[in-house]
């Protein structure tokens, strides 16, 4: 434990052993990039995989949010989450959009779709929501509100990769949806990402977009960058495939364990599965409530470090509060995404983290409510004995 400090995350790697066979065949080939073998069948076999129309793969999750944003030619406003990592946002102003902030909702930490219809303006073209720690927005509502302002939806799904909701791919929601692959998600291929779509028009304009908007020898059809994924990652990909689900289990059981071991500690929250949903316990978020636990959400943050045990405040601090939008009129009067953030930890969860981990963090949390407790009546007792003296 002293040696190896527990994190929130541990990167899932293939067997190296199989991975080496696929590297040979490349360094036979020397097809490194631009759209070889591998990136094709990657693509071909997460869209089976998802359960998707249409996959595009991306050097990572950040400039696939900035193409899907090219491609949808947003412009405007867009109205989204201070919830979330900064890259959700940062997509936006580097495609010169203003992003709208609306407050999320304490059960599930996604932006409030009822909030969303007030913060619609004439500038507003469309909405980039966020399914956060995997648990889907209410997608039902969302698109009922695009449609009906003729809005644009765009869902940041870095978090939902494998996610199905009522029987279906979240993914499937929206206009499009970007995933992330880099080495903290719960599938991850080092860095990587990928933009799902619905129709083959669509992918062959973000296939343009991710190569500098090349189309053929000499033809260059739009401004486009480069956000090609490369052959390794793509092979690497295909490779964590077949492990994704015995992954899930692992973090399903880290899931489980977590949740008996915490159910009775006054002022400490977890979310449940979400309903109609297959989760993919890609995060253990906790919410320490000070008022009722007795300590704050940092002195819990301070204490397992103690014991090599490094969580994550994720989210803290809000987007908003960052000096590049907090100048904004929608930073303010975020409330419920205030609390939240002041209150969050994520403890670590990944497939192979062994079970004595979670219980020293469960006991951790367990002693720091003991403490708390006992401390209570000897206060009441030193106040009792200063009345009777």
């Amino acid at each position: 434990m002293e040696k190896h400090k527990i994190l929130v995350t541990r990167p899932q790697l293939p067997p190296l052993n199989e991975f080496i066979p696929l590297l040979e065949d490349i360094w036979d080939s020397r097809w490194l990039t631009n759209n070889g073998k591998y990136h094709q069948e990657f693509e071909k076999q997460l869209a089976v995989f998802l359960g998707v129309p249409y996959v595009s793969l991306f050097s990572n999750g950040t400039l696939a949010l900035m193409a899907a944003l090219q491609c949808l030619k947003i412009k405007g406003e867009v109205i989204t989450t201070p919830f979330s990592f900064v890259a959700t946002t940062h997509s936006l102003w580097w495609n010169g959009i203003k992003p709208v902030f609306v407050d999320i909702e304490a059960d599930y930490c996604n932006l409030d779709a009822k909030l969303i219809e007030a913060a619609i303006t004439p500038e507003t073209t469309a909405i980039l929501p966020v399914h956060v720690y995997g648990n889907p927005c209410d997608v039902d509502e969302i698109q009922n509100l695009a449609d009906r302002y003729g809005l644009r939806v765009i869902y940041d799904a870095a978090h939902a990769f494998g996610v199905k909701y009522k029987g279906s791919s979240v993914l499937n929601y929206g206009d499009l949806s970007i995933l992330s692959f880099h080495a903290t998600k719960v599938f991850n291929t080092i860095e990587g990402g990928a933009i799902i779509c619905h129709d083959l028009k669509t992918k062959k304009r973000i296939d343009y977009l991710k190569n500098f908007g090349i189309a053929d020898e000499t033809t260059v059809v739009a401004p486009g960058i480069n956000a090609k994924m490369n052959e390794l990652q793509a092979a690497y990909g295909i490779l964590q495939l077949k492990y994704f689900d015995s992954a899930i289990d692992g973090r399903q059981h880290i899931t489980e364990k977590y949740r008996d071991g915490l159910k009775d500690i006054d002022g400490v929250r977890y979310l449940e599965n979400p309903v109609d949903v297959d989760y993919n316990y890609s995060y253990f978020p906790v919410f320490i409530d000070e008022s009722e636990f007795g300590r704050s959400r940092d002195d819990v943050y301070e204490e397992l470090k103690k014991h090599n045990i490094y969580g994550r405040r994720y989210f803290y601090p809000l987007i908003s509060e960052f000096s590049t939008y907090r100048g904004l009129p929608s930073a303010k009067g975020l409330d419920i995404a205030y609390e939240i953030s002041r209150q969050v930890i994520c403890l670590p969860l990944y497939p192979d983290l062994p079970d004595e981990v979670v219980d020293t963090v469960v006991s951790v949390l367990k002693g720091m409510a003991r403490v708390e407790s006992r401390e209570i009546p000897v206060k009441i007792l030193s106040q009792i004995k200063r009345k009777i003296e």
